[in-house]
């Protein structure tokens, strides 16, 4: 039971402390759980600091919106006006607003993805964002405190795989490409709602757009769909994005949850709920992601399903893809939170279900293609295929007429031979 408050007579110093809280309540979105969870952990001071810290970091992020709309699961959409949205907090796009669309890659054809898109929750309804806005997931108190720091929140902690390593409990099931100089890539994604066992783990399906070595001086750019209880607080799939220009360290973040990423659409929501998503011998679902770098200014940008431009990072947050990527990969990652010793972890990944039993019942990426450097996309034809740890998720490629270069992926984790 929390201990009673002293009077503002007995205490004006504490009294201080307790009228600043309720300010920074006032001014700052909070849910009826956070305000009773907050009651009962409050202690003047150390809980205080970290409680203006959080507040802060929410004021910084969340930014007014002209309409807000309420998704089924959960979620509030904030319609942004699109030149105050986060990336414009950044010193070089101060003051600006979003550039115009970039000439898409020559061979683009988006008539095969539309009898597979896949919708967001939010919209499934008919909502939209007013044109001029950006629809934004709102965050809240109770986003932050899942993560270990306010500095950590949004940030990943590890480096795409290595082909000769692992690190920090993260499998991997990729097919990639190197040895070339790629300027995008584009994928296909077959969307599930895989088993995730705590919320320390996550499991995803992404593209990974790399450059510079595995060292400090790593650049990613990254999207796909991921299920995190951690980041968003449920166990729905997202569809969401990540880049980092210095291994995860210091630069790069998820989604619009740092300054960095422009977005131009006003029908897409960066980190929303994905649906429907694919059931076992049932229908089958999948999103189509393209990345490539504008060949006129430089910037990276992003498509999503058919047609749909989210946005672009813009080239001076890299430093090696400001030229071009040495490396795609395609594929899924889990988090293994398991200590040495322990059983290992029952997430799943992809369907949960190994490649060996095909569609339908594996996950799988399709139509994967690279763009060269004549803005043009081309079939992959040196794809690799690679699993850290086969005997809980493994990956079988493959190549036909209607699918091109695909792969089949995933796994259910602990099983038999898998401990």
């Amino acid at each position: 039971m929390a201990s009673k408050i002293p009077s503002s007579s007995s205490s004006p110093i504490i009294s201080l402390l307790v009228f600043f809280a309720l300010l920074v309540f006032s001014v700052c979105p909070v849910r009826p759980q956070e305000t009773a969870a907050f009651n009962q952990t409050f202690r003047p001071g150390d809980e205080l600091r970290k409680m203006k810290m959080i507040r802060d970091h929410l004021m910084k992020i969340n930014k007014p919106a002209v309409k807000t709309i309420q998704s089924p699961e959960g979620d509030i959409i904030d319609c942004v006006p699109s030149h105050k949205q986060p990336a414009f907090d950044h010193p070089r796009l101060k003051g600006q607003k979003p550039l115009d669309p970039p000439e898409r890659p020559k061979g683009h054809d988006t008539m095969n993805e539309r009898l597979y898109e896949n919708f967001q929750l939010w919209s499934l309804s008919g909502e939209s964002c007013p044109e001029g806005t950006v629809p934004i997931r709102r965050t809240f108190e109770d986003d932050i405190l899942r993560a270990s720091s306010v500095r950590r929140f949004g940030r990943k902690i590890v480096a795409p795989v290595r082909r000769d390593s692992t690190s920090n409990g993260h499998e991997h099931a990729v097919g990639y490409v190197s040895g070339e100089e790629y300027y995008g890539a584009k994928a296909s994604i077959n969307v599930w709602a895989p088993r995730v066992a705590n919320q320390f783990e996550f499991s995803l399906s992404q593209m990974w757009v790399i450059s510079g070595s595995f060292g400090d001086d790593l650049n990613t750019i990254e999207a796909g769909w991921q299920i995190s209880p951690e980041l968003y607080g449920d166990k729905y799939p997202r569809f969401f994005t990540y880049w980092t220009s210095d291994a995860y360290q210091a630069t790069g973040c998820y989604n619009l949850l740092c300054s960095g990423f422009v977005q131009t659409n006003n029908r897409i929501a960066i980190g929303a709920a994905i649906s429907p998503t694919s059931s076992y011998n049932g229908g089958q679902y999948d999103i189509s992601i393209l990345i490539w770098k504008d060949p006129k200014h430089g910037n990276w940008w992003l498509e999503f399903g058919s047609g749909n431009l989210v946005g672009y990072w813009p080239s001076f947050l890299f430093t090696h893809l400001r030229s071009s990527a040495s490396m795609v990969q395609f594929g899924g990652e889990i988090v293994n939170s398991k200590t040495s010793g322990a059983s290992h972890t029952s997430t799943q990944m992809g369907s949960g279900h190994f490649a060996g039993e095909g569609f339908g019942k594996a996950s799988y990426f399709r139509n994967l293609q690279v763009v060269d450097w004549d803005n043009s996309l081309i079939p992959l034809s040196n794809l690799k295929v690679l699993a850290d740890h086969p005997s809980c998720y493994d990956i079988q490629g493959g190549i036909n007429r209607v699918w091109g270069n695909y792969f089949y992926y995933g796994g259910p984790g602990r099983n038999s031979r898998c401990s």
